[in-house]
């Protein structure tokens, strides 16, 4: 792998307009990588699923050029309908697009090649190979006090030029004192067996708020690793909905700062996994300062030969007195081989805080399916019931009416 990471580098170098900074910076990322290789099960945070070991029964030898100079046609069908909003648009990796035409231009700054990466204090060296790859890192800043009329729909998509490619994107955001923003990640692949490794980074400023909601829905054969780094100062609020269900294999990985006072950070998720598939959400939420709050709420629907992964951690820093941190997961197991792991954990260092957790798994309870028969529906219709209510449960924590509404039409769950 050494070998192919250094001769793709070298060919992306040659076509690319890099300055010489930018190839030192993008270099020095690259031997990080090569150094760590991909995260496997000897890593704490990698030990449920071994993303080297998937990389390589999945889809054998990565490689990492993608050439950024092709233009690709975007597919205006695979636009969310109902919902008028603004686009950035992904495909195989280049943004091909970005739109917000139903904001005040004045409100709204887009700058691009920014380098943030570099505050983040990281061992992870997926973001190393985002940092060595990606073409341009774009940033979305959202003006003090402006509410953004539209939701910003970021369509994150493949085509057929893909196969056995490593795809990295970044976008930076940040959101000025007082200003709202929702984001959506949809996901939307027709490629196969390629990695995705995508980082965003929140910049969350005196009392603005950020909705995020994460879609991946639709069945395909892709890898991917989605990390949020969230830095919140004094009375923000992040909010994050995950729906994880479409790719072989999926990872969120969420590291969130509540750095001012009052600032919270609610993280709810669903897996709806199928035969084969591999997910899972890595959580850290780190309480630094007193009187901040989280709350998450993980749910997993799993069938045959599926697993799926949750590794929840609240960290309360010794100055971080009143603390409030909620968690919890629960699984419905459909079948003998499907498989359901968590990892909540509490490091306190605080000692006036409201801080808990809890895990529990399961089959479907056959009391309440007898019940549902007893009274016209057939076995089929009472699974189909209970696993609504159990999914439901979480998308209603969902605050925003009309998202929430389209998650509901898009995930097929009824009131």
């Amino acid at each position: 792998m050494k070998d192919q990471l250094k001769t793709d580098f070298e060919k992306i170098i040659k076509i690319s307009d890099f300055s010489k900074k930018d190839i030192e910076y993008k270099k020095d990322h690259l031997n990080k990588f090569i150094k760590s290789g991909f995260p496997n099960k000897k890593q704490e945070n990698w030990k449920f699923l071994d993303l080297n070991q998937i990389i390589q029964k999945n889809i054998g030898e990565l490689s990492f050029y993608n050439d950024y100079s092709i233009t690709n046609k975007v597919d205006t069908s695979i636009f969310i309908d109902g919902l008028e909003h603004n686009k950035i648009i992904f495909i195989n990796g280049r943004i091909e697009k970005i739109d917000f035409g139903y904001e005040d231009k004045n409100q709204i700054e887009i700058y691009d090649d920014i380098k943030m990466a570099d505050k983040l204090d990281n061992e992870n060296s997926l973001i190393d190979l985002n940092n060595a790859f990606r073409n341009k890192c774009y940033k979305i800043l959202v003006k003090k006090g402006y509410v953004t009329k539209k939701p910003l729909i970021v369509y994150h998509l493949t085509n057929e030029k893909m196969k056995s490619k490593s795809i990295n994107l970044r976008l930076d955001f940040e959101l000025e004192q007082n200003s709202s923003l929702k984001l959506v990640d949809f996901f939307n692949d027709t490629a196969d067996k390629n990695f995705m490794n995508m980082f965003c980074n929140f910049e969350l400023r005196k009392d603005s708020i950020l909705k995020n909601y994460k879609i991946d829905k639709s069945l395909n054969k892709n890898l991917k690793y989605s990390f949020n780094n969230i830095n919140q100062d004094k009375n923000s609020i992040s909010e994050i909905f995950i729906f994880s269900a479409g790719s072989d294999y999926l990872k969120n990985d969420i590291n969130c700062n509540l750095n001012g006072e009052y600032s919270s950070a609610f993280i709810n998720g669903i897996f709806s996994l199928k035969e084969g598939q591999q997910h899972e959400i890595r959580s850290k939420i780190n309480h630094l300062v007193k009187n901040t709050k989280s709350y998450q709420l993980i749910k997993s629907v799993l069938g045959k030969n599926s697993k799926a992964a949750y590794q929840g951690r609240i960290y309360v820093d010794s100055k971080a007195q009143k603390t409030d941190g909620y968690q919890l997961s629960k699984a419905i197991l459909l079948d003998e081989t499907s498989e359901f792991n968590a990892k909540p954990e509490l490091e306190i260092y605080a000692d006036d805080v409201k801080c808990s957790h809890g895990s529990a798994s399961g089959s479907l309870n056959e009391n309440s399916i007898f019940y549902l028969m007893s009274r016209g529906l057939n076995y089929k219709q009472s699974k189909e019931l209970l696993i609504n209510g159990f999914m439901l449960d979480v998308v209603e924590k969902i605050t925003d009416t009309e998202i929430k509404n389209l998650i509901k039409n898009m995930i097929g769950l009824k009131e």
